[in-house]
């Protein structure tokens, strides 16, 4: 793997921490407003329009394929395997740079 630049580094953590506080910030208002995980709550609502629905199965889609990509990438070991429970539990904004910051900084 080649050498990451620091600043290249640096903008992936600060993007994987925006990743984690901007999306939660707007999920914690839905759980405040009564929303819920219940699968009937949480995919009513994710599905709510054509808006919703198309961002939805975009970011649904992404995960599965970075997914796909956390499983070949077998050069970095069974440790590897934190960033996908993490992109569907957490979010794939959080996941995706905070796996690329992982992964450059491993030798």
């Amino acid at each position: 793997m080649t050498t990451i630049p620091l600043t290249v580094r640096a903008l992936l953590l600060v993007l994987a921490l925006a990743g984690l506080v901007l999306p939660w910030w707007f999920n914690l208002q839905f759980f405040a407003a009564g929303g819920s995980v219940a699968p009937a709550s949480f995919f009513g609502a994710a599905f709510a329009n054509a808006l919703t629905t198309a961002i939805t199965i975009d970011v649904y889609l992404a995960a599965i394929a970075f997914g796909i990509g956390v499983a070949m990438d077998r050069g970095a070991g069974p440790r590897r395997w934190w960033a996908v429970p993490l992109a569907f539990g957490l979010g794939l904004s959080l996941a995706l740079p905070g796996y690329l910051w992982w992964r450059s900084g491993r030798r």
